[in-house]
Parts: C-alpha cells; sequence; structure tokens
C-alpha cells in the first residue's frame, strides 16, 4: 500500500507494529523481511520515487577535514535510496574485520563474522548476485583464462568480488511493496524527531513533515532508523528535546567514528611480459566477478597494517582517468556523463594481447577514529532540522598501511620475476602523513552509530538496538564498528536480514 503523505489530513496520527525509517538497500530489505507477516509496517521514504533537487537540498551539509564530496549529492533522497547510482560492487567481510586487532584503537565488533554467515547468502538474493562463492578456484573452474598473478597465497591472495546488475532496489522492489497488504509506504514523510517515553526508556512516536507543510505523528512498538550513516546520526542529536545530546548519546559517541574507504591510486605494476589479466579485469555491467590482490591476516599481523585490496587498471588508460574526488559533483547529471566517459575510454584502451604496466589503485579501510564525526550545524534545512556537519579525519595509520600493502605485493612479485612495483610519489617518504590532492573516498559512509557490547564505547548492540532504548534500532554501515576492504553494501544487507530476524523473535515472544 502507498500513502503520499502530503495528501493527507494534516496532523494525521499513523500506527502500526514496525515502523521503518528510510527506503533505501537498508530499509527495504528490513520491510522484505515483514511480507506476509501479521504484523502492520510503517515504511517511511522523506522523498518520492523520483529525483527531486529540492529533496536533495534536505542533504546539503557542510564538510571540513580531508577533502571530501558535496553532501546533497553522496546519498540520493529518494525511493530506492542510493542504489539509485551504485556501481554493484560486492565483496564478503574477512574473519579478522570484526576481530580486535591491538594495532588499529578501536577495533573489535561484538559479533564475528560466523555470526554472519547464515545471512550473506539471503543477501545475495536482494542484491542480485550469483552463487554465493568467493573461492577463486570456483570461478577458475568456470573459466580457465582466470589466472593468477603468481603470489604466494600466504602472503597476497586473490580476493574475489560478485557484481549485481547493479539492482535498482527503487525500481525492483516498488511493485512488491506498495502491492503488500501489511506494508504501508509513505512518501514525502520525512522524519524530523524522535519522541521517547519519560525516561527515554523507550520510543513512542516519530514526526514527520514535508514541504506541502503537513505534520503527521507515527506511533510503532518497533522503530527501525535506515536513512544511512549521516543521516541516521544527524536524527539522533537532532532528537534532543528529552536527551540534550541526543538520543543514545549519553556517552557521545554518536556522529562519531565517521569511516570512509579510502580509495586512491597508488602504484605501478610492471611485468615482465604483456598480460590481459583477465582474472582483475572489471567492464561496467558485464563483468560477473574478479579478484583484486588482498593481503593475508597473517601479513596485516606481521606489518600491523589495515586491510586492503588493490585492483588494476592498464597504465595507459589510468593515466588519463581523473581522480574520482573530481569527479563526482553536486550536479548528479553530470556525474552521470563523467562515470559515462570514464567507461567508455576503458572499452576503448582495451588491448587484446594485453597491457604490461597496470596502475595499482587502492580501497582501504579507515581506522575508527573519534575525530571523524558527524555533528550539527546551526543552519537548519527546509523542515527546521539542523543540517549536517561532516569532518572526516584519517590517521598516519593509513598511509602506514598503504605503503605496507605494497611492500609485500612488491616482494611477492619480484620473488617470482613476474614484474616489479613503483610507489607513487607521496607514498615514499615514511615520514610524510600528509595526502595529495587527489585522495577520494568511495561514498561509502559507516560508522556513525557504531556497534560495541559495551554502551560506552558505541551506541548500538550487538542486534543493532541502541543501547539503553528498548524498542530503537539502527540499520546499515552506520553500525559498522571497523570498515573492512569491501564495498559495505552485501554486508549491510545481511546484517539488516539479520536484525529482522532478531525482531521477529522478539516481537513473537511478546
Amino acid at each position: 500500500m502507498h500513502i503520499d503523505a502530503r495528501n493527507i489530513e494534516n496532523n494525521s496520527i499513523i500506527e502500526g507494529d514496525i515502523c521503518i525509517v528510510g527506503s533505501g538497500a537498508a530499509g527495504i530489505s528490513a520491510a522484505l523481511e515483514f511480507l506476509n507477516t501479521p504484523y502492520k509496517v510503517i515504511l517511511l521514504e522523506g522523498g518520492g520515487f523520483e529525483y527531486e533537487k529540492q529533496m536533495q537540498d534536505l542533504y546539503k551539509g557542510k564538510t571540513t577535514g580531508q577533502r571530501y564530496y558535496p553532501l546533497e549529492s553522496a546519498r540520493l533522497h529518494y525511493f530506492g535510496g542510493t542504489t539509485g547510482h551504485w556501481s554493484g560492487f560486492c565483496s564478503t567481510f574477512d574473519a579478522i574485520d570484526f576481530k580486535e586487532r591491538e594495532w588499529v584503537p578501536h577495533s573489535g565488533w561484538p559479533i564475528t563474522r560466523e555470526d554472519l554467515d547464515p545471512y550473506y547468502p539471503r543477501a545475495h538474493k536482494n542484491l542480485d548476485l550469483g552463487p554465493y562463492e568467493y573461492d577463486v578456484k570456483y570461478w577458475q573452474g568456470k573459466d580457465p583464462e582466470l589466472k593468477s598473478l603468481p603470489f604466494d597465497g600466504d602472503a597476497v591472495y586473490n580476493k574475489m568480488w560478485q557484481f549485481s546488475k547493479p539492482t535498482r532496489f527503487g525500481t525492483k522492489y516498488r511493485d512488491t511493496i506498495v502491492k503488500a497488504p501489511n506494508i504501508h509506504l509513505y512518501t514525502y514523510a520525512n522524519v524530523t524527531d524522535i519522541t521517547a517515553n519519560e525516561n527515554a526508556s523507550a520510543v513512542t512516536q516519530v514526526t514527520v513533515k514535508n514541504l506541502a507543510g503537513k505534520q503527521h505523528t507515527v506511533k510503532a512498538k518497533q522503530f527501525i532508523i535506515a536513512c544511512c550513516s549521516i543521516q541516521n546520526a544527524r536524527l539522533l542529536l537532532a532528537s534532543n528535546k528529552q536527551m540534550p545530546k541526543g538520543l543514545g548519546n549519553q556517552h557521545d559517541n554518536v556522529g562519531r567514528y565517521f569511516m570512509e574507504h579510502l580509495e586512491i591510486k597508488s602504484a605501478e605494476l610492471w611485468l615482465a611480459k604483456p598480460d590481459v589479466l583477465k582474472l582483475y579485469h572489471w567492464e561496467w555491467e558485464i563483468t560477473k566477478a574478479r579478484a583484486e590482490l588482498a593481503i593475508s591476516e597473517k601479513m596485516q599481523r606481521k606489518y600491523k597494517i589495515l586491510n586492503g585490496t588493490a585492483s588494476l587498471t592498464p597504465l595507459d588508460i589510468a593515466k588519463n582517468q581523473p581522480a574520482f574526488i573530481d569527479m563526482w559533483t553536486a550536479d548528479t547529471a553530470q556525474t552521470k556523463k563523467n562515470f559515462a566517459k570514464l567507461d567508455q575510454a576503458n572499452k576503448d584502451g582495451a588491448k587484446k594481447e594485453g597491457h604490461r604496466s597496470y596502475q595499482l589503485f587502492t580501497r582501504l579501510e579507515q581506522a575508527p577514529n573519534p575525530n571523524s564525526r558527524v555533528t550539527l550545524d546551526v543552519e537548519k534545512d527546509a523542515l527546521g532540522v539542523p543540517r549536517a556537519m561532516l569532518h572526516w579525519e584519517l590517521t598516519p595509520l593509513e598511509k602506514h598501511s598503504l605503503r605496507g600493502i605494497y611492500k609485500i605485493i612488491g616482494e611477492q612479485i619480484g620473488i617470482t620475476n613476474g614484474g616489479r612495483v613503483r610507489l607513487m610519489d607521496y607514498l615514499r617518504d615514511e615520514n610524510d602523513n600528509t595526502w595529495p590532492e587527489f585522495t577520494g573516498g568511495g561514498w561509502h559512509h559507516m560508522g556513525t552509530t557504531r556497534m560495541a557490547a559495551d554502551p560506552t564505547k558505541g551506541v548500538v548492540d550487538a542486534n543493532c538496538k541502541v543501547h539503553g532504548i528498548a524498542n530503537l534500532y539502527m540499520a546499515g554501515a552506520s553500525c559498522y564498528a571497523t570498515a573492512a576492504a569491501p564495498n559495505p553494501t552485501l554486508t549491510l544487507v545481511a546484517l539488516t536480514i539479520r536484525l529482522a530476524d532478531h525482531i521477529k523473535r522478539k516481537v513473537k515472544a511478546v
């Protein structure tokens, strides 16, 4: 069922069993888990079914610290959310990503990789991925031309990625959600405030507003906030009538530990002879699976580095490509043109005989840093909510890790006489912790309502429930305690399905 919140009577009271705020990958995945159940689900979307500039304006904000993308373009504000410009990259987290690592401050989750294992295959279905297989040998069995570089797997291994179509949740799941008798989708219903009971131990209702001047109240027994990492934190911080620092923020953790993936060109690989390196090749909307070079847990521990992967692009193509940080603009149409031009350049530059030189491009997890954070600005949006301010701050560990990754890769390729690795200039001085102008992120927002068993160290518990509030849950990558190397979408969908299962058990037991 679909209701446009602009067209119902002002100050309406909307009631249900479960209220989900946000209809991106997390919000829709949560709603799908309650299809055909006895529970009335209220799914709130701030925008409509298509991109609208005035809705995007609600996501405007300021950035400080490390150079970053315009906030209003980094997330899409309509049904389907940011899956509208998702590239479809998917891979699982590694076991080490969940562990406490003594060289990574604030690392460690209250769950393990094994806790997510049952949910990854279910997430595959939502994302239209292939078989739940991330073993390089499986894919090589499908195509003998997927030959590996000659690395020692105990040091450098091939981490496999699968690629979604990419699935646009707003297109694929629109009819399913709208036709579901127990799911009530309200569009143009922006949540502007969360209200708890007198001692703030449970949420009683949320307030929704829209640009048509309407305001409504939504009441439910369970609330799931699935807006995205920046907006999740913004909403908790702005809901400060009862708790001056914001809901769930007794220990000043909401908004802190904002993490991105550093996505940055880092080195060159020069091979002894040309090679197409088909195993490592990616072509937009064609490639089903490929490998990136990854560092084993053993070597991460030995060199005390963060987790990261290296992808390979022919150097004569890569050297003419602008940095991603310069391609992503506040003009969504122009951004699409920039990436279409990049994709065409990749196709035009391909050589059947292969290439001898490749650019090594790194996707590196960011160390959890409490100074990297989301706060509220004094300026408010058109609905009266303080705008978000993002301070993105890196640490010396990121640059140390980049050097470590290519030291290991360089040593391993050198041992085989298969080639050599050449570091880019900005990585050569081990005492230099500055970052070049072309440093960028992957548009992967994580960590602002981080998971921790100890309420003083995080915002949500192992079930994504806000500490101290019985019926308030956060969904999505904002719950990540560390970022890992892969893009966050596959894992956030798996984590959301796990959250939905937890709520099913909880409401059934009542």
